[in-house]
């Protein structure tokens, strides 16, 4: 394998599988229904920027240490597609726009948010 194929990965259209099934977050309506399941199971919300590559690299790390699939419910937001999404989480969960950012809500609010460097799945444990 080459040196960029190494560090950056292959541009072929195969793409690995993800060890967390997400839940695509791309509709306003959906954040009504995030607080709602938030009282029966806790939620997180990765806010990812398709553009940047430390949120990749936030992303990926993530991914790879997850380890939580029947204790917490994840949706997956691609700030840079659905803008407007992104905004009102900010607004309903009181919590500063980060890019990447993870939030954690539990009983309709945000108990939990890191971003960049901060974002550790193992943070998780405490809210589940």
């Amino acid at each position: 394998m080459s040196f960029f194929k190494t560090i950056f990965g292959e541009s072929g259209s195969e793409k690995p599988e993800a060890k967390v099934n997400w839940e695509p977050l791309n509709e306003l309506h959906q954040l009504e229904e995030i607080v709602k399941q938030s009282t029966e199971k806790p939620i997180l919300i990765f806010k990812h920027s398709t553009r940047c590559s430390i949120s990749r690299m936030a992303l990926k790390q993530f991914e790879n240490t997850f380890d939580f699939h029947d204790k917490i419910t994840p949706y997956f937001l691609d700030l840079l597609e659905f803008r407007p999404v992104s905004n009102e989480i900010a607004a309903l969960f009181d919590v500063t726009h980060q890019s990447p950012q993870l939030i954690v809500v539990k009983d309709g609010k945000a108990v939990y948010d890191a971003s960049h460097s901060d974002i550790d799945s193992q943070d998780l444990i405490r809210y589940i």
